[in-house]
């Protein structure tokens, strides 16, 4: 296959990883798509700050539940003067590795928060801006923790 670009993501769990949390809420897609590692890498950034700046690092427990497996390729064109004289067009156009994605089915857990009754609106508001980064709809649901 050749390589593999590494995801830019790289933490997949983050703030307290060992205690118990009574509830769980998770950013659930809509629709099947594929997110990009960087965009998930953004979502993560994004819920992540926003939880450890207000109800702090101890209170919750966030994880990413999907991996960028999936290799995108680009077939990449010449550009500039005389690009139609060097270019090859559809000629062996299998591509080049660029980067790598994570396909989502309708209705998967994208990634999760568990935390405690009284952070429920911080969690819930950071799960939404996350939402925002990635590139389908999403739901935010709120159920108690396994």
């Amino acid at each position: 296959m050749g390589g593999v670009p590494l995801p830019r993501i790289t933490q997949f769990v983050a703030g307290n990883k060992t205690d118990k949390f009574p509830v769980k809420l998770e950013l659930i897609a809509n629709e099947r798509c594929q997110i990009r590692h960087n965009a998930l890498e953004s979502a993560r950034i994004t819920a992540n700050r926003a939880l450890e700046k207000n109800i702090g690092s101890t209170n919750y427990r966030f994880r990413v539940h999907v991996y960028p497996f999936h290799v995108l390729r680009e077939n990449k064109q010449a550009t500039g003067a005389g690009a139609d004289r060097v270019s090859q067009g559809m000629r062996a156009s299998f591509g080049k590795n660029v980067g790598t994605a994570a396909r989502v089915e309708a209705d998967q857990t994208v990634m999760s928060i568990e935390t405690t009754e009284q952070h429920i609106p911080t969690a819930k508001q950071a799960l939404r801006k996350a939402g925002m980064k990635i590139p389908t709809p999403c739901k935010v649901n709120i159920g108690k923790a396994s």
